[in-house]
């Protein structure tokens, strides 16, 4: 069953960072793979500050954040 929320709170951040960033989702496998990097990247950025959200909340706050950030990276070194 936490696999289920962890997927639901990765497809909701990246759904929320792709919207932010790019104006629409990508795709329900697009956000989840986003939202779930995101998490990763996220956790390993705010860790080295020192920053630690707990909860749910804190949880995809997290991921929305490294998501943002990863399609922000993303959208910097794309060719237009």
């Amino acid at each position: 069953m936490y696999i289920v929320i962890l997927l639901i709170l990765g497809a909701l951040a990246g759904w929320l960072a792709a919207y932010l960033v790019r104006g629409q989702g990508l795709g329900l496998w697009g956000n989840i793979g986003v939202g779930v990097v995101g998490a990763l990247l996220g956790g390993t950025l705010l860790g080295q500050l020192g920053v630690r959200l707990m909860g749910a909340a804190g949880q995809f706050i997290t991921a929305a954040l490294g998501a943002i950030i990863l399609l922000g990276a993303i959208r910097l070194f794309q060719k237009k």
